[in-house]
């Protein structure tokens, strides 16, 4: 009996045992990211400027390269031509900047062998372009809009939090059948719909909290399950390529979370989402509305 018992404290251990590393981490990045997006575009251009070099560092190691090196460096340079033109509210130029950018990264690593004599990953690492690229651009635009960016892009931090957290506690506390196991075995599908109804109700609360207009609790819902969903599965897709580089984090930087890449995943993905949904409501609207 008391064997058993043991192995079921050690079990319950061995699940939560991140926890406390994820917390101290969320408590020293989270306040810092709120409070450059409440203080305006600015402070928030700084913050992503930090993240986006976080993202093709990453990215480019993960593709076994350096990014200060050829053809490593492209995916940094493309990313930030491409987030440059987005400050200035040029989103066509961005656009543009960053097919181009792709394109022009995998050209250029056709020709470039790594430091082991194996062929660059060139098609990995255009794609790293356009994943990160994308990402960057439509924050950028988001809180870019004076009247409904501040708004705008809490809910989309607070949906994305909530769903990561959601599926997290969820899914270590219920447990049960596996997500997508082949892809992640950690990943249930508890968690994925604790997540799901959690960045729900955080983003019906974030819209009665941003707005007076309390009878759009309900369209905030919807919203936000629909970037809910854009966030489980950038986080499955990036999980994806930690596989494919057979890799457990896409870096050490974040303890308790790996890598920029591991904690800002979901919010690569519903991101863009975002920013079409802005665009649909119109300059100065909130996403709800």
């Amino acid at each position: 009996m008391a064997r058993a018992e043991g192995v079921t404290d050690a079990a319950a251990g061995k699940r939560w045992r991140d926890l406390k590393k994820r917390a101290i981490s969320a408590a020293i990045l989270g306040p810092g990211a709120l409070l450059c997006i409440w203080l305006g575009a600015l402070p928030f251009t700084v913050l992503m400027a930090v993240a986006m070099a976080g993202l093709v560092w990453e990215w480019v190691h993960l593709c076994g390269l350096r990014s200060r090196e050829l053809p490593g460096v492209a995916v940094p340079l493309a990313v930030f031509v491409a987030c440059g033109f987005a400050v200035f509210q040029l989103t066509a130029l961005a656009l543009l900047a960053l097919v181009v950018g792709s394109a022009a990264t995998w050209a250029s690593t056709r020709w470039i062998r790594r430091r082991d004599g194996a062929p660059a990953p060139a098609v990995w690492l255009a794609s790293g372009v356009l994943y990160i690229g994308l990402a960057g651009i439509s924050l950028i635009e988001l809180r870019h809009d004076n009247d409904a960016g501040r708004a705008n892009v809490l809910f989309l931090i607070s949906v994305v939090w909530a769903s990561d957290i959601g599926a997290y506690m969820v899914g270590r506390v219920v447990g049960g059948p596996k997500l997508a196991p082949s892809i992640s075995p950690g990943k249930t599908w508890s968690g994925a719909v604790g997540g799901l109804l959690c960045c729900m109700l955080v983003g019906a609360l974030t819209a009665a909290w941003a707005t007076p207009y309390r009878d759009d609790m309900l369209k905030a819902a919807m919203i936000a399950a629909l970037l809910g969903i854009a966030t489980q599965a950038g986080d499955l897709l990036e999980s994806g390529f930690k596989r494919h580089f057979n890799v457990k984090d896409s870096s050490a930087l974040i303890p308790g979370h790996g890598g920029v890449l591991d904690r800002l995943d979901g919010l690569i993905a519903a991101a863009p989402i975002a920013a079409l949904i802005a665009m649909g409501v119109g300059y100065g609207v909130v996403l709800w509305r």
